[in-house]
């Protein structure tokens, strides 16, 4: 295809694609329910006729974000987690949603082992056995809803049924889809074989706009951007997980402007101080598994651009969120015994009232196993009222 924001796959990456379609994911169900075994090409076929059975008229499927970009550019070092399927369906009312629901928990009782007494299990036992999370957005902009099957290991099996959706990606580099029809029809014909020599043709889109920009950015670790306004919470987890991983602005002189879109974006969407806590703390439970010590790098890069960038908070907001990251950062320490990068990390505690009463303050000292000489200096923990955290900001 010519238009600019599409492009063929190439016969290497047609081999990776059809690897992670073929590869077996187990969805684990909770309490006595068995593990589900499924592979991404048998559940996508089979909820896609399960659509068209009841129905819905299905305009293609693909492959979304990370799994995407990890297909056109694997050799990169560019990995995934979750699985993101999209499929483009036409919802006119609430029906449409119920249909779509219910055609996806009737698939997955076609998967569960045999001997299982299907016909006593209901679609809301389904929901509650095999479901990690459900989510429905119907507004002026938005119609999409998506279905997250659950994986112990953090590799989701994500179902995303898309009517419209204003915004489909947050950075060029994960603004790759991969339409698997191709593929799909490829995999139905019992004669076929994938070679050289004979293989389907698949296409990916950039939704970035300009296909060979953003997979000059994705090749190079380099991040860019347009109107993260746009972006539910600015981008601004996601940018910061970027930095953490090596990637670099594509133009430094506008992305600190954007810095300030984002921030902006997020404390607009997550003014209380709560609710940001928890979306950091999501976060990192969903996007940091297997990678526990860069947790304190990811929330020290965050607590940096909140520090540098936030524009739209009074003084004391902005202290109260730059806190908030501080104290979730010691937090990791503490829990995985982590000594962080930095040249000191000094916590200043208010003594409890019997400590007070009693004339004296106990001094907490914390340190790790120390890494090859020069051991990094040990982390201490002092009463010191009032309370308040202090980290240099040469650390950050």
């Amino acid at each position: 295809m010519s238009e600019i924001g599409f492009s063929n796959l190439t016969w290497d990456q047609v081999i990776i694609l059809d690897q992670v379609l073929d590869e077996v994911i187990p969805i684990h169900g909770r309490g006595n329910f068995p593990t589900l075994e499924v592979k991404p090409k048998h559940i996508i076929s089979v909820v896609k006729d399960q659509l068209i059975e009841q129905g819905i008229i299905v305009k293609d499927s693909r492959l979304n974000g990370s799994t995407a970009s990890y297909i056109l550019a694997s050799h990169n070092g560019i990995s995934y987690m979750d699985l993101d399927v999209i499929f483009g369906v036409e919802l006119p009312n609430d029906l449409g949603f119920q249909i779509v629901r219910d055609a996806v928990l009737g698939c997955l009782l076609d998967f569960l082992p045999k001997g299982v007494r299907k016909e006593k299990i209901t679609l809301k036992t389904m929901i509650e056995a095999y479901v990690q999370k459900m989510v429905k957005v119907c507004n002026e902009h938005d119609r999409w809803s998506l279905i997250s099957l659950s994986n112990n290991t953090g590799k989701n099996v994500e179902l995303k049924f898309v009517n419209s959706l204003k915004r489909q990606f947050e950075f060029s580099v994960d603004s790759f889809q991969i339409i698997l029809d191709p593929m799909l029809k490829f995999y139905n014909d019992n004669n076929a074989k994938l070679t050289q020599e004979s293989y389907p043709v698949v296409v990916a889109e950039s939704l970035y706009g300009d296909f060979q920009e953003a997979m000059t950015h994705l090749q190079n670790k380099l991040i860019s951007t347009r109107k993260p306004e746009e972006i539910r919470g600015g981008g601004l987890l996601k940018y910061s997980n970027l930095l953490v991983h090596n990637f670099k602005p594509a133009c430094e002189e506008e992305i600190k402007t954007l810095e300030r879109y984002m921030c902006s974006r997020f404390f607009i969407d997550f003014p209380d101080i709560v609710d940001q806590q928890r979306k950091i703390e999501s976060y990192l439970q969903n996007h940091f598994i297997g990678e526990e010590k860069s947790k304190y790098d990811y929330l020290m890069t965050l607590r940096e651009i909140v520090n540098e960038s936030t524009v739209c908070l009074m003084g004391r907001e902005r202290r109260q969120t730059i806190n908030m990251i501080t104290v979730l950062a010691l937090k990791v320490l503490g829990e995985h015994n982590v000594l962080p990068n930095t040249d000191s990390v000094t916590c200043f505690y208010q003594p409890t009232p019997y400590f007070v009463s009693e004339g004296w303050y106990p001094p907490y000292y914390v340190t790790g196993p120390p890494p090859p000489p020069p051991p990094p200096p040990p982390i201490f923990f002092q009463p010191y009222p009032p309370a308040h955290f202090h980290v240099p900001n040469d650390t950050a």
